[in-house]
């Protein structure tokens, strides 16, 4: 009978652990992942706006020359990413639809030879661009220049509201972890009330009591971290070969110092509900125990 008694609260208690570490491992992993966006915040944005074309349309009859000398003044630009050089012959091959019936009227390709230019994420800023289309306006060889500013405009407010309310997510999940945490080891700890009241009545220090179960919490808090941190590091190499322009990967110090981040949380938090769950059980009158 005792047996089966030992057993069932071996049980219990090795539940009441796995528990624990669940609950530090959800909740961590969720709190690194939305740490990992925001160190990316820059990086995805710049993305964003990286796709945005800009187009540069020569007017007729600019010789070959002059558009290869305007393409490498571009390439050592210090705001162009990249840039692609569109023929007009490509650009209807491109376009059949819209250049078949003007071509068959007039005999005559009606598109214009042009670049199609993407800027550096720092410089799709409406003020930044305008002031690109007017140095670019003003060679002689360009006839016009095109870009959807609407979406420049949309893009840049978008991605503040984003970033902002990401900023606040975090610091709701993050107050969100701590709670969570402290509740699953509270619970565990409620388990050990009449053998923490026992030691105490026998006579050992508040010190001597708390110590063994600070350090458990410390172990389970330790566990659930690196376990969150191998989920983390799983999605890192997942959206890096996902989206490999972000380069996630190639900067990984930001990345480390998230990960580094969650497995110190996860151990401060769980010593320090540990700590107090303790604490009140040991304050508490054997009476208000049960």
């Amino acid at each position: 009978m005792a047996s089966s008694f030992e057993k069932f609260q071996k049980r219990r208690v090795i539940t009441s652990y796995f528990s624990v570490i669940l609950c530090i491992f959800i909740v961590l992993t969720l709190l690194g992942a939305l740490g990992l966006f925001v160190i990316n915040t820059d990086k995805i944005s710049s993305h964003v706006k990286e796709n945005i074309p800009l187009t540069v349309y020569f007017k007729r009859e600019v010789p070959d020359s002059l558009k290869q000398a305007f393409g490498t003044e571009l390439k050592n630009s210090a705001f162009i990413k990249d840039q692609v050089y569109i023929s007009k012959e490509e650009a209807a091959k491109n376009n059949p639809d819209i250049v078949g019936d003007y071509e068959t009227l007039l005999d005559n390709n009606p598109l214009l030879d042009s670049y199609d230019i993407h800027l550096k994420g720092g410089y799709v800023q409406p003020d930044s661009i305008k002031e690109i289309e007017i140095k670019l306006r003003a060679n002689p060889i360009v006839g016009d220049v095109s870009y959807d500013n609407v979406l420049v405009e949309m893009a840049n407010q978008n991605i503040q509201k984003i970033t902002f309310w990401i900023l606040i997510i975090s610091g709701v999940l993050a107050i969100i972890a701590m709670l969570l945490i402290n509740s699953a080891l509270r619970l565990s700890i409620y388990s050990h009330r009449f053998t923490i009241k026992t030691m105490q009545m026998v006579g050992a220090t508040k010190s001597f009591i708390r110590k063994p179960y600070v350090w458990k919490g410390m172990r389970l808090g330790f566990i659930g971290s690196i376990l969150a941190i191998l989920a983390l590091v799983y999605i890192v190499y997942w959206l890096d070969g996902e989206f490999p322009a972000l380069h996630i990967w190639e900067d990984w110090i930001p990345t480390a110092i998230v990960l580094a981040g969650v497995l110190v949380f996860g151990i401060i938090i769980a010593a320090i509900s540990t700590f107090f769950a303790t604490q009140r059980f040991l304050n508490l009158r054997t009476d208000d125990l049960y």
